[in-house]
């Protein structure tokens, strides 16, 4: 099965195309630029050139992976939409994962860990994982100085904030994506809910009621 995988929770505009075989991933083509700005911009050309490159056609593709955050709002809400109308138009499935879970999934097992990326106004997004790179609970949102862990290391952009030792990748790749969603995506389960992981409400609010004005 030929996989799009497409994120925009950071400032990395991602999409790539991956053969997923029984047994194995790899990769056929991605196109990656690294541009906080321009989610909405890149993230279609990049998966047309991406498909272009691994020699195929949207019509060949079987199923859609894409990174749901935590991420900021309007750029992941870029990624997810994109992904959702492709998915549609193309009748094919589109499963949502954690963006951390996506470079967990590139991170060499063998010790606990974090990921840690940029949640804005001097927060990180993080979450810990065991030494198998298992999730341990929920994603968060906090100061770097409040982070409480036993892991010695952690990967994600943001990971030389935490003072630990840094791990790589940085970013969620077309790899990491397809690794996180692999077992539904082989057993054919049905994809999970399109729910981003803002973790906390946008910045933008709509205005109050307008007051009265009233004369003596």
């Amino acid at each position: 099965m030929l996989v799009l995988a497409v994120d925009t929770s950071t400032p990395a505009v991602t999409a790539g195309v991956v053969q997923l075989e029984p047994d194995s991933l790899a990769l056929a083509a991605e196109r990656v630029t690294i541009d906080a700005r321009a989610h909405g911009e890149l993230l279609t050309p990049h998966v047309l050139d991406a498909v272009q490159a691994a020699g195929t056609s949207l019509r060949d593709l079987g199923a859609i992976v894409c990174g749901a955050g935590p991420g900021p709002f309007t750029g992941l809400r870029a990624g997810m939409a994109t992904a959702a109308a492709l998915g549609h138009s193309l009748g094919i499935p589109v499963h949502p994962v954690c963006s951390l879970d996506a470079i967990a999934a590139e991170v060499v097992p063998g010790e606990p860990f974090l990921v840690v990326t940029d949640a804005r106004r001097r927060e990180v997004y993080w979450a810990e994982y065991d030494a198998e790179g298992k999730r341990v609970g929920e994603p968060a949102v906090q100061s770097p100085a409040e982070l409480t862990t036993t892991a010695k290391a952690a990967a994600g952009y943001f990971a030389e904030k935490t003072g630990l030792r840094v791990l790589t990748p940085e970013y969620p790749s077309p790899l990491g994506l397809v690794t996180a969603a692999r077992e539904a995506l082989r057993s054919g389960a049905e994809p999970a809910p399109m729910t981003p992981l803002y973790l906390r409400r946008p910045d933008a609010v709509e205005p109050g009621a307008r007051k009265r004005v009233t004369t003596p």
